[in-house]
């Protein structure tokens, strides 16, 4: 940072003295960045600027407003004048990509639209003309609003020795107040009951696979809080006693378990003989044991369509999206407009990992 001397000439009057001149140095202000918007994705690295100072964001993050006791996201800069906010320096430029009709975009995107005004994809969209489907589209001008969404950084968290995609710091950066019960350990022993998890297609999709599984589950436990299911009037439910093998551990002992909230007696049997193990007979194996527990919620992702017409997986690797994984944990109750506060819980952890990452989410990410 160059330093400014300013000269002060100080005149005694009356003493026939020469003039003193006393030297003082004064700092110049740091630039603003972009000002801060809520309708903005911000990756890891990011830096916008808002209350007269620059921060820079830890991780992707979307509608959380800088403040030194917000989230946690946000890491406060210093102080800042002049530049794109305070209307004194030079404002952003605004090279965005042409807006082309069909093309799919994701919120965040910026686009110049052909009277060369700039938009910010509010939603998710198949190439919705701006002017148009203002729903999906916001004006976006680079020194009022938005921000620049950049290219994704680098995934944080080093080198991975397991070989899977999420290393154990983007692990636990991801879920912060798990229970301890959730290891990391027995999620990477669990991989090697289906190799093809996250271990299909390049490696962004197979990125973008471990993202959308761990963002449901994450909605399915509280953030890997929950072992059992927590509404335990529900317990006595989940005995089909109509299947010729019964409840063997009892009427009561097929609630929801691990971190897909493994439930039913006919779920228990079908996990529990594609994984080798009797869980039909001794279903506390899945709270008890970490690495079943994984293999459970995998197991579901890699077979299991429930009321979609495809598996998590196959969603994430056919380009499907996300939001079909949605469909295939719970589309029936949340889906088509079920329960959409639901849907964007998902969909929000799923953008969050995605970032952690380094993958963008990808389109189709509702349901």
């Amino acid at each position: 940072m160059k330093l400014r001397v300013v000269a002060t000439v100080l005149a005694i009057a009356g003493a026939g003295t020469a003039a003193a001149i006393l030297p003082m140095t004064m700092a110049s202000a740091a630039e603003c960045a972009s000002p801060y918007s809520a309708s903005a994705v911000y990756w890891g690295g990011s830096t916008a600027s808002f209350g007269g100072h620059n921060w820079k964001a830890k991780w992707w993050t979307q509608g959380e407003q800088p403040s030194a006791a917000g989230t946690g996201v946000w890491e406060d800069q210093g102080s800042c004048g002049g530049g794109s906010s305070s209307g004194g320096g030079t404002t952003a430029a605004c090279n965005h990509p042409a807006w082309h009709a069909g093309k799919a975009y994701v919120t965040g995107n910026i686009v110049k639209y052909t009277d060369g005004k700039s938009y910010i994809a509010e939603h998710d969209n198949p190439g919705y003309d701006p002017i148009i489907s203002t729903w999906f589209w916001e004006p976006y001008t680079c020194s009022g609003g938005g921000g620049t969404v950049p290219t994704p950084p680098a995934p944080t968290g080093g080198t991975n020795p397991s070989g899977f995609v999420v290393s154990e710091a983007q692990f636990n950066q991801m879920f912060p107040a798990r229970n301890q019960f959730y290891t990391y350990a027995g999620l990477v022993q669990a991989l090697s009951a289906y190799p093809a998890f996250a271990g299909t297609g390049s490696d962004t999709v197979r990125r973008q696979e471990a993202a959308a599984f761990l963002a449901n589950i994450n909605h399915e436990t509280g953030g890997l809080v929950h072992i059992v299911e927590q509404n335990t009037a529900n317990y006595p439910h989940y005995c089909d006693a109509g299947q010729p093998y019964g409840c063997p551990a009892g009427q009561a002992a097929y609630y929801g378990r691990g971190p897909i909230q493994l439930s039913w007696n006919f779920n228990y049997k079908a996990a529990g003989d594609a994984l080798g193990i009797d869980l039909l007979r001794n279903p506390n194996l899945v709270q008890n044991d970490a690495a079943v527990a994984w293999k459970t919620g995998i197991w579901y992702w890699m077979t299991q369509t429930g009321p979609g017409t495809m598996t998590g997986h196959d969603a994430m690797v056919n380009g499907r999206g996300f939001g079909e994984s949605i469909r295939s944990i719970n589309g029936a109750i949340e889906c088509n407009g079920g329960n959409p506060a639901q849907v964007q819980s998902r969909v929000a952890a799923y953008q969050k990992f995605a970032g952690i990452l380094g993958v963008t989410p990808g389109a189709n990410l509702s349901c």
